[in-house]
């Protein structure tokens, strides 16, 4: 009797990964997701706008809440404060959208002319701190115009980002020679520091930022910058000398650092009383802090609780999350800046775009570490979030500038011309960017001279990045039918 053998299916030896493996895979789906979100066109765009939105939206609510029990006691409205940051935020918005329509040569132009004006605000500041003529009145760092307020300071880091870049990328590759580079950009950025640092050491420093970046962007040598430290580093201890309350600021400073000093109550009751206080504020706010409106440092307790120290107040209400959000939106804020400036083609737009990043990622260094007590109190308010309205205008200006910068990086504006929107949106909104390799002619007679030039007419090439002719040679023309060429040989 035969009988019938079934034979066992054969195993796959492509049975799957190990399961170490898939879950090493399923691990990193998230970091790839993320990869191919900042892999498309417009990425440091929306990075960039998303980031300094969110950072105006927490500050106008902070504002709110650090402002609401000294406007009522002053004017028995708790949305007084709030009202009037919130008229500088859609004039800083309005801001934004100009700045992002303006084409380039035009922050070249502007640069110089508001750098002459904010010297001469400077010099106002610095001769008449206290004065009224008219409807035109000056306290200390503000000018007066009938009910308008603002600091020139603030436009000064603008104009210095402008000229300095314009600057010293007509340069170009001199940079590297000191006389160069001296005239005139040495002289005029030390006034400025001068005028500036008499009456607003922080704002100083500030500007000391973007002027660093300038120079680090456009690369100048280290040994430059090793002067430049020195003699800045001379001028700030002046500067700190010369005014008793600045002194005093590094002072207490020194004591709370080693913990000897802030301990006393005349200490805490004299110079350390605001890093006392706002101490206090983020140690009452714990993890999750005391609730949004909840704080009890406002209540004239902690100077300057709506400006300056306004990160207190967030870590009193927000506790270490609301902190922890604001530092994660300043570093994407950052990492967009940097990366706008590693991608865009044009000269100028990288250098403003590094010395703008390192100007605000910088002004909230100094600001967040003076309130934990890393750094000693300069004044400096926070980007965004601080009250103030030449600040917040100042700042929406440079993010607006910014954006304009992301809409012309290659892969952007091909995307852009690629899906082209309507031309109500354009006019309503941004024009679209050119397109990368698209030059202009640069001469009349360029422009009017037809394709392909006359026979018998030079025709002359655009003069390109690092090229130091701007023609093309003329062919020799060759040896005639017939003609008997010499060697050299023969010639000797």
């Amino acid at each position: 009797m035969t009988g019938s053998v079934t034979e066992a299916p054969p195993t796959r030896r492509d049975a799957g990964p190990p399961p170490a493996a898939s879950v090493l895979g399923r691990l990193g789906e998230p970091f790839a997701a993320l990869r191919g979100l900042l892999g498309r066109p417009l990425a440091s765009y929306y990075l960039l706008v998303a980031s300094a939105g969110l950072l105006l939206v927490i500050g106008l609510v902070m504002v709110f809440s650090a402002t609401s029990v000294p406007s009522f006691d002053s004017s028995q409205s708790a949305y007084a404060g709030v009202q009037q940051q919130g008229l500088w935020a859609v004039v800083g918005v309005l801001a934004f959208w100009v700045a992002q329509r303006l084409p380039t040569r035009t922050y070249r132009f502007l640069g110089l002319p508001l750098l002459v004006a904010c010297l001469l605000f400077a010099l106002v500041l610095v001769l008449f701190p206290a004065g009224q003529i008219g409807p035109i009145g000056t306290n200390l760092n503000w000018i007066t115009v009938g009910s308008v307020q603002f600091q020139p300071a603030e436009l000064g880091k603008l104009a210095l980002v402008w000229w300095g870049a314009d600057l010293l990328v007509r340069r170009g590759a001199s940079v590297t020679k000191w006389k160069r580079l001296a005239m005139p950009l040495f002289p005029v950025t030390a006034l400025l520091f001068l005028l500036v640092g008499m009456n607003d050491l922080g704002t100083m420093l500030c500007m000391l930022l973007v002027f660093l970046g300038l120079l680090w962007v456009t690369g100048v040598r280290f040994r430059v910058f090793a002067g430049l430290f020195g003699v800045a580093l001379a001028g700030v201890v002046v500067l700190i000398a010369e005014q008793s309350y600045r002194l005093e600021r590094i002072l207490s400073f020194t004591h709370a650092a080693k913990a000897t000093g802030c301990t006393s109550a005349d200490s805490i009751q004299g110079p350390c009383w605001q890093s006392t206080q706002g101490m206090y504020a983020l140690a009452d706010g714990g993890w999750f802090g005391l609730g949004l409106g909840q704080g009890r440092q406002k209540w004239d307790w902690l100077p300057e609780a709506h400006n300056d120290f306004i990160f207190a107040i967030i870590g009193e209400e927000l506790g270490v999350v609301g902190c922890v959000v604001v530092l994660a939106l300043f570093a994407v804020l950052a990492y967009a800046g940097l990366r706008i400036a590693r991608r865009v083609d044009d000269p100028f737009r990288r250098t403003v775009a590094a010395a703008c990043t390192l100007w605000l990622a910088g002004q909230a260094v100094i600001n967040i570490g003076a309130v934990v007590g890393l750094l000693p109190i300069t004044g400096v308010p926070l980007p965004f979030i601080s009250a103030g309205g030449t600040a917040l205008v100042v700042t929406l200006t440079a993010v607006g500038m910014l954006a304009s910068f992301a809409r012309t990086e290659p892969d952007a504006a091909r995307a852009l011309h690629a899906r082209a929107p309507s031309r109500l949106v354009r006019l309503l909104w941004v024009p679209l960017p050119p397109l990368p390799g698209s030059t202009r002619p640069t001469s009349p007679s360029a422009r009017s001279r037809p394709a392909g030039g006359k026979p018998g007419v030079r025709t002359t090439r655009g003069r390109t990045a690092g090229s130091s002719r701007t023609e093309t040679r003329r062919q020799r023309p060759g040896p005639r039918a017939g003609s008997r060429t010499t060697t050299g040989k023969e010639r000797r």
